[in-house]
């Protein structure tokens, strides 16, 4: 007996924060696939990971890892239109609703360090330490990100400031 969790117990537990995290990062339009591609590859890995190992600072590991390949993979693919337009528009603000669309393009603005330090952090709840360990560089470094991220946000987003507080209380407030 490892006295690990089955697999599905692990899908149900942190599946919802696995998907918050991949939503923040790459946006409702993408974030479905990296969920699957982060369980998959989770599955496979399942067997070996330690009994005592934090499964949710894993995941968020592994979605990590997934939402950086799904971004590589889409910058190398082609678009065709049959007109270019004249403005840029975003995927997500259709998709969503329209406090949720605000926020997702309030965090698509964000630097890449900051968006996911605050994902991280406010959505998964992991220390700064582990997201430092995910994201590289030091648990101040991971700090100083969320916190400009957070600045950056209350200054273009109205409903910013329901992100304060400790981690773990924000999971509604980023899609």
């Amino acid at each position: 007996m490892t006295g690990k969790q089955p697999f599905e117990a692990i899908v149900s537990a942190h599946g919802s924060t696995v998907l918050r995290v991949c939503r923040a990062v790459l946006g409702p339009a993408d974030a479905d696939d990296a969920w699957s591609e982060t369980f998959l590859s989770a599955m496979k890995a399942y067997p070996d990971l330690p009994a005592d190992a934090n499964v949710e600072a894993w995941l968020v590991t592994i979605a990590h890892r997934k939402a950086i390949d799904v971004t590589r993979a889409a910058a190398r693919r082609a678009i065709p239109v049959a007109e270019t337009p004249d403005t840029a528009t975003s995927p997500a603000a259709g998709d969503a609703e329209p406090d949720a669309a605000e926020l997702t393009q309030a965090l698509a603005k964000l630097p890449a360090k900051q968006k996911q330090a605050i994902a991280y952090h406010y959505l998964a709840g992991l220390p700064y330490a582990e997201v430092a360990a995910i994201l590289g560089g030091s648990a101040d470094a991971a700090r100083r990100a969320a916190a400009d991220g957070i600045a950056a946000l209350r200054r273009s987003y109205p409903g910013a400031p329901a992100l304060t507080g400790a981690p773990g209380e924000h999971g509604q407030a980023i899609p």
